[in-house]
């Protein structure tokens, strides 16, 4: 019995579906339908009842997974022991990431973390929209603390980015600057929704205060949001990375800067319920030393030149 063939059934498992996991494994779906039957064959028991659109787990299927994630865990950890921490890592890693300021930093590691693995693939996945990390075979995200559930996740702190208020000068002069935490909800705000659903409109001012604000644009993408505030649509809270070029420039301005800023948490978290691939604990290891040194040694808030079209989608 090939552990491959076991890793296979976990995905259709996850996905519900045989279509969709031919999709996301890149894989023909008679392939993936010949070795599913194989493995039935071997256990000899019926793993599935298949329906035209979905596929629904026979109890012998559903006590063959429960006992197989372990069993995965236990061996991919196992190979982790024998193989010593030098050697090389082989499989396909998909890495969801929210666009944060630290993006290219992300991507520039996984490329180095790629060249010491020539024989590992990656498929980077840029999206501020919910996920279902284990439906869509994610193994590692990126993602905001506020924008996953911490029950179903293993989540490890990796930066935190002050989050100031904003506006061009054209809103300002059109509707006045606020001055007091007071005038703040009565002015017009550029609200954001997380990935799980929540819009942020109770705001941190300060150490010790939220105020409710409100606005008649909501955005999920910081760029959206970015563009929206420097064609004077309202008030915006952003990481300041996101804004100081156009701070600079004077396209914006900065609002309350005596008060001490919101700080928000990036994480890398990856599911708790799923086994955790040779390649997966290897990149995780290798993510939190690159960033510990990048912060120990200051050099995380240096810039990184973006090349090519994908700057326009920060």
């Amino acid at each position: 019995m090939k552990t491959e063939d076991i890793a296979l059934f976990h995905r259709i498992v996850e996905t519900g579906s045989l279509v969709e996991a031919a999709d996301i494994l890149n894989l023909p779906k008679s392939t993936l339908s010949r070795r599913l039957q194989a493995l039935e064959e071997e256990l000899n028991v019926k793993l599935f009842h298949r329906q035209s659109r979905a596929m629904t787990l026979t109890a012998s299927g559903s006590h063959f997974y429960d006992k197989t994630t372990a069993m995965l865990a236990t061996l991919e950890q196992t190979l982790s022991e024998l193989s010593g921490e030098e050697s090389e890592v082989t499989g396909h890693l998909r890495i969801m990431i929210f666009p944060v300021p630290e993006l290219m930093h992300i991507t520039h590691a996984i490329f180095e973390f790629m060249d010491l693995n020539p024989e590992l693939t990656v498929e980077i996945i840029i999206s501020s929209e919910p996920q279902d990390m284990i439906r869509n075979n994610i193994d590692i995200a990126f993602m905001l603390e506020d924008a996953f559930n911490e029950n179903e996740m293993v989540a490890r702190h990796i930066f935190t980015e002050r989050v100031h208020f904003f506006a061009s000068p054209e809103y300002l002069s059109r509707v006045g600057r606020p001055v007091t935490p007071e005038e703040l909800p009565a002015h017009n705000s550029i609200l954001f929704r997380y990935p799980n659903g929540r819009i942020f409109n109770e705001v941190p001012f300060g150490k010790d205060r939220i105020l409710s604000v409100k606005g008649n644009l909501c955005v999920n993408s910081l760029a959206t949001c970015l563009e929206a505030t420097l064609m004077g649509r309202g008030i915006s809270m952003m990481p300041l990375p996101f804004a100081k070029e156009y701070i600079d420039n004077g396209e914006l301005e900065m609002l309350f800067e005596e008060i001490e800023p919101y700080e928000g948490k990036c994480f890398l978290v990856y599911p708790s319920r799923r086994f955790i691939s040779l390649a997966s604990q290897r990149f995780i290891d290798f993510m939190m030393d690159t960033l510990a040194r990048c912060l120990k040694n200051g050099n995380c808030g240096e810039e990184i030149r973006i090349r090519g079209p994908i700057k326009p989608m920060l």
